[in-house]
C-alpha cells in the first residue's frame, strides 16, 4: 500500500528554536491516522510544511508522491483544514466555496454538494462573519472536501462542535477512510481518537515518539496490569507486594498491580483472607497510554495544583 503522505527526515527551525527535528512517518490510505503530541511538539509546523506553507530546513514532505507546491490542482489531491477563521467574514459561505472551486477548475456543483454534506445547505447564503465556531469548522471541512480528494489533512476538526457535531465528525472521518482515503487528523481529544483513529503518530519536542496502531498501543499499555477493588486496600497491597507484584493505590478502595496475572492476584488475596469485590485485567485508555509515552516530552507543563488548608 503506497503512502498518501510521506514525511522524511523533516527538520525546521525558527531562529534558535527547533520546531521539528528529523521527523519521519507515513500516512496510508484507508485509515484515520491521529497526529498527537503535547503543545509545542511540532504538529502545526509539520502540517504547514506538508501543505507548502513553510519550507523545511532539511528533509521533505510529499503528498501523493509530490511536494504540495508541485500539485497542479491541489484541492483534487489533498483537502485541508488548518484554520476555521480563514474565510473572509464578509463573504457568503456558498461564494467562498465557489471561489475555491473556480480556482482549482472544479464544477460549481461541488460547492452545493459539500454544503449539503456538512449540514450547511440552509446557511449557504449567510455571511461567514455571522457563523458560530462550529459552523466555521463545518465550512472548513466543506472546503477540504471540495475537490473530492484522496487525502485529507485536518487540524483539530472537532474544535467548537457540540456533542451532535462531534458525533457527526466521528462518523464522517470513519466513512472517508472506509472509502479508501487517507485521513490525517491532529487532535488533543484522546477520547475521540480512541473511537475514531486506526493509527497514531505521536510526537514530542519535534521528534517521533511512537508510530503505531491504536490497538497495539492500548494492548501494550494494558499489558500486565490488574485492577482490584477491595474495602481492605492496605492489607491487599501488602499481600500482593509480598508476593512480588508492583502495587499502586488508585482510589480509596481500588488498586492496580503490575507483574501478576489476574488469576494469581485472586489466589494471593484468597490465601491472605482479604475480601475483594472485583479483580479484572486493566484496559488502559488512549489518554493513559498517551500520557505514559509523552511524560518526558512535554515542552510546557503547569505546576501541580495544590489545595490550601482552610
Amino acid at each position: 500500500m503506497d503512502a498518501a503522505i510521506a514525511v522524511r527526515g523533516l527538520r525546521k527551525k525558527y531562529g534558535a528554536a527547533v520546531a521539528v527535528d528529523g521527523l519521519s512517518f507515513t500516512v496510508r490510505p484507508g485509515q484515520v491516522t491521529g497526529f498527537v503530541g503535547p503543545n509545542g511538539a511540532g504538529k502545526s509546523t509539520t502540517m504547514r510544511v506538508i501543505l507548502g506553507l513553510d519550507r523545511p530546513d532539511a528533509g521533505q514532505a510529499l503528498v501523493c508522491g509530490r511536494e504540495y507546491r508541485k500539485l497542479r490542482a491541489p484541492l483534487r489531491d489533498v483537502g485541508a483544514l488548518l484554520d476555521a477563521a480563514a474565510p473572509h467574514p464578509g463573504r457568503r459561505a456558498r461564494d467562498h466555496l465557489l471561489w475555491l472551486a473556480n480556482s482549482n477548475g472544479l464544477p460549481r456543483s461541488r460547492a452545493e454538494a459539500t454544503l449539503e454534506q456538512v449540514g450547511l445547505a440552509a446557511a449557504g447564503r449567510r455571511r461567514v462573519g455571522g457563523f458560530s465556531l462550529g459552523m466555521r469548522q463545518r465550512l472548513g471541512i466543506a472546503a477540504a472536501l471540495l475537490g473530492d480528494p484522496p487525502v485529507l489533512l485536518l487540524d483539530e476538526p472537532a474544535n467548537g462542535l457540540d456533542p451532535e457535531g462531534i458525533r457527526w465528525m466521528r462518523g464522517l472521518l470513519r466513512s472517508l477512510a472506509a472509502e479508501g482515503r487517507a485521513v490525517f487528523v491532529s487532535s488533543h481529544l484522546m477520547g475521540e481518537l480512541e473511537d475514531t483513529a486506526d493509527h497514531l503518530v505521536i510526537v514530542g519536542r519535534g521528534r517521533l515518539v511512537a508510530d503505531t496502531s491504536v490497538r497495539d498501543l492500548l494492548a501494550t499499555a494494558s499489558s500486565g496490569r490488574v485492577l482490584v477493588r477491595t474495602l481492605r486496600r492496605p492489607e491487599a497491597m501488602s499481600a500482593l507486594a509480598s508476593a512480588g507484584a508492583t502495587v499502586a493505590a488508585t482510589g480509596p478502595a481500588e488498586l492496580v498491580t503490575e507483574g501478576m496475572k489476574a488469576e494469581r492476584v485472586v489466589a494471593v488475596l484468597g490465601a491472605a483472607a482479604v475480601p475483594f469485590s472485583e479483580v479484572t485485567a486493566h484496559r488502559a485508555s488512549l489518554e493513559e497510554a498517551y500520557m505514559d509515552l509523552t511524560r518526558n516530552a512535554v515542552e510546557y507543563a503547569a505546576a501541580a495544583a495544590t489545595q490550601e488548608a482552610s
